[in-house]
């Protein structure tokens, strides 16, 4: 056994020590068992038992993984003595399933086997999983924990492509927001260009507007002056005499009309 220890690696090391440390609470379990009275308290101890025994199947197969895993890497004796561990460990096991097999129907309780996938299943092939040790030859307790082994493995391989399936979907998922996240951002760019040629434009106009104003003062400033120019020239025309209005630079006065009376001497006549 020292020698065997010595070729474990060190995770197989460490599951080996947690089924120890597992039997032993067993074991001392059982011990317990044996010096309570009450009924009620030994179902409860023997439900804690069998929790502790479904724990020790479970490390029993990480166990039976970790050889398969390193069998290619050790010599064919090592492998050997590494099972004879592992099925002396599956007897030991399924010595206290027995034992606790034996409880049970002392206190008139319901069997519950081992390998029970829960309170209250029921499989149609659990009875050929959950055979006694006292039921089995050795060959078959191999076989029937084999058998259960591989379908745990096919059942974490299965897991595994579920999990490799959602991380490719997770992929596809942030290429996608990714993209659209690209998007957005163009988006955005050009809507603060369009929101740039807006305010352009409005200035513009206000430009453009402000002009326009100016236009129109300044015609109407020069419609004003047209109006009073002509006002002055009818003005004097009109009353050429009139001293307050000074000449319009460029436009002369009107003549002056003179009126000549003429005088007829008597018998003279003009024609």
């Amino acid at each position: 056994m020292a020698n065997t220890e010595l070729q474990m690696n060190p995770q197989m090391e460490q599951i080996h020590g947690e089924i120890r440390d597992t039997m032993r609470a067993i074991a001392n379990g059982f011990q317990k068992l044996d010096k309570i009275k009450d009924s009620s308290r030994q179902s409860k101890q023997l439900e804690e038992l069998t929790g502790k025994m479904r724990e020790c199947k479970r490390l029993i197969k990480e166990f039976d993984r970790e050889i398969k895993d390193e069998e290619s890497r050790n010599p064919p004796e090592v492998t050997k003595e590494l099972n004879d561990v592992k099925q002396n460990m599956i007897k030991e096991l399924n010595s206290y399933v027995a034992l606790r097999k034996t409880y049970t129907s002392t206190l008139g309780n319901k069997r519950v086997e081992l390998f029970d996938m829960g309170a209250g299943a029921s499989d149609p092939t659990a009875d050929e999983n959950v055979q006694m040790a006292s039921e089995m030859s050795n060959q078959e307790l191999i076989n029937a924990g084999t058998k259960t082994m591989d379908e745990t493995d096919q059942a974490i391989e299965r897991s595994k492509q579920v999990v490799h399936q959602t991380i490719e979907v997770g992929t596809e998922t942030a290429t996608t927001l990714k993209g659209q996240t690209e998007q957005m951002g163009r988006i955005v760019n050009e809507l603060d260009t369009i929101q740039f040629s807006i305010k352009k434009a409005s200035q513009l106009v206000k430009e453009i507007g402000r002009q326009v104003a100016t236009d129109k003062c300044i015609m109407l400033f020069l419609f004003l002056i047209v109006c009073g120019v002509i006002a002055i020239i009818v003005v004097k025309i009109v009353n050429p005499n009139n001293k307050s209005i000074r000449d319009i630079p460029g436009l002369a006065p009107p003549a002056p009309t003179t009126r000549r009376l003429l005088y007829a001497k008597p018998g003279q006549h003009f024609y």
